[in-house]
């Protein structure tokens, strides 16, 4: 498998392109800020074809290349329904009023295609399968993706801005959800296997087990506690 990640923007966001090898179909997951040069030097560099772009949730550090990156290759835009609007109207999901300056100019709006994700779906793209969870929290439409286990690659698990290294998404916008948050971390990442390898939407990759053994709000969470996380690093995300 092959899995090409850069830091992008002034957010310094995630964005990961995804196939079964070089030389293959791919899908590219979170082109934000300042995005698609970098997409494009990843493609040319492993002579991949995206064949979608999939979303984990609807803020601008996350989307804000959606429609550069669609309209250059053709493809559709996967989003959770909850989360849609952000693509069109990004001021609403940063609690700013319409109008205001952002980042300079940008480009907002819809790709031609947008497809709506679901809980529990299986998306088969590029020779993979990315199975969608819901996980709200972060904002109302946050979604994870999963990869399983192949030959003696371990799980991936697209985290977004639910679950990073050492801490969590924080829920202080409009549509965060402290309490959804740690419900989503119960139902969603608790259950997965320690050797799961964890992409998040910010900062460095970790594991399942390391973020059950020493991150605070996943320790709180697994101990049936608050989930308050005092002793954490600052939340972070757009």
């Amino acid at each position: 498998m092959l899995i090409a990640g850069f830091p992008a923007g002034a957010w310094g966001t995630n964005c990961y392109l995804v196939a079964p090898a070089a030389g293959e179909e791919c899908v590219i997951i979170d082109p934000g800020h300042q995005a698609a040069e970098g997409v494009e030097e990843a493609i040319a560099k492993h002579r991949l074809k995206p064949v979608a772009v999939v979303l984990t949730h609807g803020h601008l550090d996350h989307v804000a290349s959606v429609v550069p990156v669609c309209g250059a290759h053709g493809v559709p835009a996967w989003i959770h329904p909850a989360d849609r609007y952000m693509m069109s109207d990004p001021e609403k999901g940063l609690g700013r009023s319409i109008g205001q300056p952002l980042m300079g100019e940008l480009t907002v709006g819809e790709p031609d295609d947008v497809q709506e994700l679901t809980d529990g779906s299986r998306l088969e793209l590029a020779g993979l399968e990315l199975t969608v969870a819901h996980a709200p929290g972060h904002t109302k439409g946050s979604v994870t993706f999963k990869l399983p286990e192949q030959d003696d690659v371990p799980p991936v698990f697209f985290s977004g801005d639910l679950l990073f290294a050492g801490s969590v998404g924080r829920t202080d916008l409009p549509g965060g959800d402290h309490a959804e948050l740690l419900g989503s971390l119960a139902r969603v990442c608790l259950p997965l296997d320690d050797s799961t390898v964890v992409l998040s939407g910010h900062g460095p990759q970790t594991t399942i087990g390391r973020e059950r053994a020493t991150n605070p709000f996943m320790r709180d969470v697994a101990a049936g506690g608050p989930g308050g996380g005092a002793t954490a690093a600052p939340r972070r995300g757009m």
